[in-house]
């Protein structure tokens, strides 16, 4: 267990640091597990470009003053969770994902829900472990810069308590 990561909103100068984690994790998750055609429209660019638009949707974990994971969510979903190397394993992505069920929650949404690849059986694990329950197969359509790519994934949903906004 690492010391405990300070939250909060990911600013403009955090971009770089979470396309960096972003990149690195996507890959470390997703090649082998996903069509090729998802692969060929993520280059490490795509990953800055989107790190800087989605910003406002992003909760940043902060040890030793630099950027240790985020979370990002899009209305009820927690679009993107993912940690550097060394801090997977930690305990980090724990309080992450408790940021984006806040958030989701203030938003008035009671119900919140994830996309995980079949392959990626450690996040899959994470998130029952933390109250998760898979619904099973779905096809995700996960952006692309021509349309949405078709990806098979698990859709874990949970019930969440709708909070006042922070």
């Amino acid at each position: 267990m690492t010391d405990s990561p300070h939250l909060r909103p990911a600013q403009p100068e955090d971009a770089e640091s979470i396309a960096a984690i972003w990149y690195e994790g996507w890959r470390d998750a997703h090649l082998g597990n996903v069509p090729d055609e998802l692969i060929a429209v993520r280059p490490p660019d795509s990953f800055g470009t989107r790190a800087a638009q989605r910003i406002d949707d992003t909760v940043v974990a902060i040890i030793d003053n630099e950027v240790a994971g985020f979370v990002m969510t899009l209305d009820d979903e927690v679009d993107q969770v993912y940690l550097s190397r060394h801090h997977r394993g930690t305990g980090v992505a724990t309080p992450l994902l408790a940021a984006a069920e806040h958030r989701i929650g203030a938003q008035g949404h009671s119900r919140a829900w994830l996309a995980v690849v079949p392959g990626n059986t450690r996040a899959r694990a994470f998130y029952a472990r933390n109250g998760w329950i898979d619904e099973g197969l779905f096809s995700h359509q996960a952006p692309g810069p021509n349309g949405p790519v078709p990806v098979p994934a698990h859709r874990y949903v949970k019930q969440i308590a709708i909070s006042p906004k922070s």
